[in-house]
């Protein structure tokens, strides 16, 4: 019952059922453009920290990367690991925690997996985690939803997947975003939430420059476009140290 929201639903079934759908092809079209835009070549060694199940981890080793994914549940990891090889490997662990000092020239935190913490002194922990993992003159790149942007619906969407029958809610509760999903599979019924803090672009640029990281590129979309607070998608920021 006291279980940090995110390990009960990174590690449910239901999460991945969900998800499922995820458009891999837009994730390889941002890795594309990213590993472009920022020159990276096979010589760097990318983290991508909170990995879930690799999917990011996984295309970027495709394209010749030496990859480390990093990830607190045991079921992705678990999944992850079939397709590890002598340049991809995956690993549990507490992105809040240093995983190796100075050890990585790229770090990626992507599709917003940031914010979970309830206070923004255990969010920023993960910041200075990031910094004292980079190499110096390694980047960060971060990717999370712009908050500033979206509309929320006080009704309740309904769908089944499978057979098994999803109800999601989204809502604003003071400083976080709410994502309520109430799950019914035959007997079975569960309630999950998924729970990110309300940051805005200025809040994470904040956040990272406190670090002592420089700030290079602001994005708000998979394109690469420049940023618009009021109609980009995404944050998308990448710094350097």
């Amino acid at each position: 019952m006291n279980k940090p929201w995110y390990k009960e639903w990174f590690n449910s079934p239901y999460y991945h059922l969900l998800y499922r759908h995820r458009d891999n092809d837009e994730a390889k079209f941002f890795l594309n453009n990213l590993t472009k835009a920022l020159h990276l070549t096979p010589a760097h060694h990318i983290l991508d920290l909170a990995c879930g199940r690799g999917r990011h981890s996984i295309y970027l080793n495709s394209l010749g990367f030496e990859v480390t994914g990093l990830d607190l549940s045991e079921a992705n990891i678990s999944y992850a690991s079939q397709f590890q090889n002598e340049r991809l490997h995956f690993a549990i662990h507490d992105m809040k925690e240093v995983y190796k000092n100075q050890a990585f020239d790229v770090i990626l935190n992507l599709f917003t997996s940031f914010g979970y913490f309830k206070t923004d002194e255990e969010n920023q922990q993960v910041i200075s985690s990031v910094f004292k993992m980079l190499k110096p003159g390694g980047l960060f790149v971060i990717d999370y939803l712009n908050t500033q942007s979206i509309k929320y619906d006080e009704g309740i969407k309904e769908f089944e997947i499978d057979g098994v029958l999803f109800r999601i809610r989204k809502y604003l509760e003071i400083d976080r975003i709410i994502k309520e999903i109430e799950v019914k599979d035959g007997k079975n019924h569960s309630i999950f939430q998924e729970k990110v803090k309300n940051y805005t672009a200025q809040d994470l640029c904040k956040m990272i420059e406190c670090t002592g990281m420089k700030i290079l590129h602001l994005f708000g979309n998979y394109q690469l476009t420049t940023f618009d607070p009021a109609h980009s998608d995404r944050i998308i920021i990448v710094s350097s140290r």
